[in-house]
């Protein structure tokens, strides 16, 4: 049979196109779907919920703990949970929960020692079954999940824990503050300042207790300490924008992590201050101005709070150790790192603290205008009643200590640097709030009160070292500001849970602080005469000056009635003067602002 002849096509066949057109469509629908399934689904909200539901579908709980400024965060997000087989094995067995760290403070402290991204495995029932600190690639991921789907039973890594029990005392003993210098002493760096010998940043506390140890003692050794370690965290400052970066990953201060978060911005910013109080170090007041140029330039909303950090990174592309070698021009060509916008109470707290610090030390007027500002900002915007602070515009899991006793820190600064009694009246509040919301009989203060109806890992409620050393010192400072002894008692329940902080064997340079405060009288400098006085203001911004941290400075106008602690009394003089007092003696009338720091060193080292 012979062949039939080949007929041709016509080029456009109408019938063929559509169905061409089509398979292209199904085709694209269909890999949308496929992408779709190959995804997680993530939960956002941390609560009781979430574990009830697991219960129900036989699920174990996988928390992603991370930070919006987090490099790794970003690289685990595309690399392993973008990974087919992390995401079928989560798909199978597991209910994920993604929370962003910095939006939940309690969540963040109890989880805060493995770092961000954490990795935290629980059962229904809230048990910790694994907790993993750091980037996990996709074939560990794969590892973990599997082996935990086997045998759901808590591993190894849940036994860490630096959380402290109740030592059920209210007084540190002679030998846990003799193991706590120990560890003080042995982790400083003497090759590279600072202290511990892996990540390197200026630790705040830390560093308080340093430049207290030079205030109290004329410490020779925790002056070299506190200078070299000054001197080599300003290699971790932005050279163009200002600000300073996160960490060195390296212990000589060269491997910058490129995030800046306000928190160190905030920390910088005041301990640069009192440094260039101290030692008059020009470098020091650069910093400190930079670090304010930063954060006034970068993190400052147009309604006068302050953002809470920003990205290491421009992109996957362009990261940090590219961008950052650029200069101001080059960078803007390319954009700018994202920027957190959340306007958090317990930030901006921190930074209110730090301008009213930067005040303090140079005079600068817009300094505490700002500060004023935000304060003003916060109290609108984040208020609770009684006192109390919201960390966001809600909280579904607060409130939350950090809040409120970042704004008590605040309002306490505040007074100090303006005189003005109002800021001294919302920091009893905020701190008469905490006694209220965050109290533990067993001694302490937790992070966020249990909900309701509790159980599980929400039935106890986390406790920290940090924040109940932050609790001890500011109730303390308020007792001294006003003789009220239920601050005095407030502070030494938060001792009752400090007592053992010495047993887990880590620097907590803040319970040697608490326990040095509560342990003697801050050095008080009282200026009397009237706030429109021209002499009584220049008296007032010499105490201001004078560079110790753990300074009591009140601005006494007969107008406004007796002094907020009333068992305090001053002559009646002609002419506006300045008392200075310390644990164990007050001055003579002091008349002229350059005889302030004089008078109060003498009366300190007599």
């Amino acid at each position: 049979m012979s062949p039939q002849p080949h007929r041709c096509q016509p080029l456009f066949n109408p019938a063929r196109v559509a169905a061409a057109l089509w398979l292209l469509f199904t085709l694209t629908c269909a890999q949308a779907w496929a992408a779709a399934a190959e995804s997680i689904h993530w939960h956002t909200r941390w609560d009781p919920a979430l574990f009830a539901q697991a219960a129900h579908e036989h699920r174990l709980v996988l928390l992603d703990l991370h930070a919006v400024w987090c490099h790794w965060c970003h690289v685990m997000d595309e690399k392993t949970y973008g990974d087919r087989s992390v995401i079928a094995l989560i798909d199978q067995r597991y209910l994920p929960v993604t929370i962003d760290a910095d939006s939940d403070p309690a969540l963040a402290s109890r989880y805060g020692d493995w770092g961000w991204p954490a990795t935290i495995v629980l059962a229904a029932d809230g048990t910790e079954i694994v907790k993993r600190r750091g980037f996990i690639s996709p074939e560990e991921m794969t590892s973990l999940l599997k082996a935990i789907i086997d045998d759901p039973s808590p591993g190894p890594s849940v036994d860490r824990s630096t959380r402290a029990p109740a030592a059920g005392g209210v007084h540190l003993s002679r030998a846990r503050l003799a193991a706590l210098r120990k560890t003080y002493d042995e982790a400083y760096d003497s090759k590279y300042g600072g202290w511990g010998s892996g990540q390197k940043f200026i630790d705040a506390p830390t560093m308080e207790y340093t430049l207290a140890l030079v205030v109290d003692a004329r410490d020779r050794l925790a002056e070299r300490r506190a200078r070299a370690t000054l001197n080599a965290n300003l290699a971790l400052l932005d050279p163009v924008w200002g600000g300073v970066f996160q960490y060195s990953a390296t212990p000589d201060w060269a491997s910058p992590h490129y995030e800046k978060l306000l928190s160190f911005q905030a920390d910088d910013l005041r301990l640069y201050s009192e440094a260039y109080a101290r030692w008059s170090d020009p470098r020091y007041l650069q910093a400190a101005l930079a670090l304010r140029h930063y954060t006034n330039t970068f993190l400052k909303s147009p309604d006068g709070a302050f953002y809470v950090s920003q990205d290491a990174d421009l992109s996957a592309e362009v990261t940090g150790h590219d961008y950052y070698r650029l200069d101001d021009a080059a960078r803007r060509r390319l954009g700018t790192p994202r920027v957190d916008t959340h306007e958090y109470a317990r930030e901006n707290g921190w930074q209110i603290r730090a301008l009213a610090n930067l005040f303090d030390v140079t005079g600068d007027a817009t300094a505490l205008a700002d500060a004023e500002r935000t304060a003003e900002w916060v109290l609108t915007h984040r208020s609770l009643p009684h006192g109390g602070f919201r960390h966001d515009e809600s909280d579904p899991g607060g409130p939350f200590l950090d809040d409120t006793l970042s704004m008590g820190q605040a309002f306490v600064a505040l007074y100090r640097s303006s005189g003005e009694r109002r800021w001294l009246a919302h920091a009893r509040a905020a701190t008469d709030y905490i006694s209220a919301k965050f109290r533990d009989a067993r001694g302490g203060y937790f992070a966020a009160p249990a909900p309701a109806g509790a159980n599980g890992v929400f039935a106890d409620p986390v406790r920290t070292v940090e924040q109940n050393a932050a609790v001890a010192r500011l109730a303390n400072m308020l007792y001294r500001y006003s003789a009220d002894a239920r601050y005095r008692e407030s502070a030494l329940h938060a001792v009752k849970f400090l007592g053992a902080a010495a047993e887990s064997g880590e620097l907590h340079a803040d319970v040697l602080l608490a326990d040095g405060e509560l342990a003697k009288a801050p050095i008080h400098i009282t200026v009397v005469g009237g706030k429109s006085d021209p002499e009584a203001q220049a008296l007032h911004a010499a105490a201001l000056k004078f560079p110790a941290g753990y300074l009591q400075v009140d601005w006494w106008d007969r107008a406004e009635g007796p002094l907020p602690n009333p068992e305090i009394r001053y002559p009646q003089l002609s002419r506006a003067a300045a008392f200075a007092c310390t644990q164990n003696s007050c001055s003579n009338p002091v008349y002229e602002p350059a005889e302030i720091r004089p008078t109060v060193n003498a009366a300190l080292y007599q």
